[in-house]
């Protein structure tokens, strides 16, 4: 095809035996580059979007509402996603603030997404007078499948991985693709600089640095693919509450199990990675503990409201008898 150009490398999972040969990271279509994250990402909002009327068709919704929910969310949800980012992320901008709304470069976190899309929920399903808790329940599961499909992207920018690992799913990438700390040529004296004040986070890169591969074709490093993990974990969290959607017994209990199921996986994963946001000047990983937070909030919510259903229900057996 005239003007289409392509830029690759390859990826391997030894322990499994699977090797990708030449994956791009994007297309360049007549001088525009076009990344495959980007293209990710819209795909998890399309599917996500007909997930969500697809749950609104069969619990008797007006799918129409999802689909003015939807435009508006996704705005909003980029727009905090990048927020996130950059609050979590200030050095990286304070000495070019215009380049925060410069979205090529990267630079969006899941949570302010996350947090944008909800609250974006919560207001339409109130404006529009619809039963709040309901709207949630099947917004979530839009959300929820846009997370499946949207962590592919950093398995093609070869981002959002975890420390060293020689485990079944050990993930080989080109240290040249990877951030420069994990570049045994980087100094030291740059990633102390770096990781300054958090030892667990410079542990885990040094250990990177420390078990890099040289061969022939150059020098791999070999980690968690932690995208991988929190995609699956997401799958079986999202195949799981469609099933039970027709089992709940009250609106919000789908959002909320989310919150649960969604905060005890990604507080694991998060763990693992080497890429963490950090709250401010400590050594705190901001996503770690807003997932604790918000599994345990969940947790609480629905049992308190797990109770309330079930004095409401008992109430209601007891006039009828």
């Amino acid at each position: 095809m005239p003007g289409l150009q392509f830029g690759f490398t390859d990826i391997g999972f030894p322990n499994l035996g699977l090797y990708f040969k030449n994956v791009r990271d994007s297309i360049t279509v007549f001088d525009v580059r076009i990344a495959f994250y980007g293209i990710i990402i819209g795909l998890g909002m399309i599917l996500g979007y007909l997930v969500a009327e697809w749950t609104a068709r069969r619990t008797g919704q007006d799918p129409e509402k999802y689909l003015d929910f939807t435009i508006i969310a996704i705005v909003i949800s980029v727009a905090c996603a990048r927020l996130y980012y950059v609050i979590f992320n200030w050095k990286s901008f304070s000495d070019n603030p215009a380049s925060v709304f410069n979205l090529r470069t990267g630079g969006l976190a899941i949570y302010g997404g996350v947090i944008g899309g909800v609250t974006t929920a919560i207001v339409f399903a109130k404006i529009k007078k619809l039963n709040i808790g309901q709207f949630l329940d099947t917004a979530i599961l839009g959300l929820l499948t846009g997370q499946v499909i949207g962590r592919w992207g950093n398995f093609f920018n070869r981002e959002c991985f975890g420390t060293y690992t020689d485990s079944l799913f050990a993930m080989r990438v080109d240290v040249t693709d990877a951030a420069m700390e994990f570049n045994p040529a980087t100094s030291i004296e740059f990633v102390n600089n770096m990781f300054a004040g958090k030892p667990q986070a410079l542990e885990n890169v040094m250990k990177i640095r420390e078990n890099a591969i040289v061969t022939e074709s150059g020098t791999f490093i070999q980690v968690h693919p932690t995208f991988l993990y929190e995609s699956l974990w997401n799958l079986a969290l999202l195949v799981l509450l469609i099933l039970y959607t027709k089992h709940k017994k009250f609106h919000s209990e789908i959002f909320l199990l989310y919150l649960v199921g969604y905060g005890i996986g990604r507080f694991w994963i998060e763990g693992l990675r080497t890429d963490q946001l950090f709250l401010f000047n400590t050594s705190i990983p901001v996503s770690q503990a807003l997932s604790a937070l918000l599994a345990v909030l969940g947790a609480l919510l629905y049992g308190i409201l797990f109770l309330l259903n079930r004095k409401k229900k008992a109430a209601s057996e007891g006039k009828n008898d």
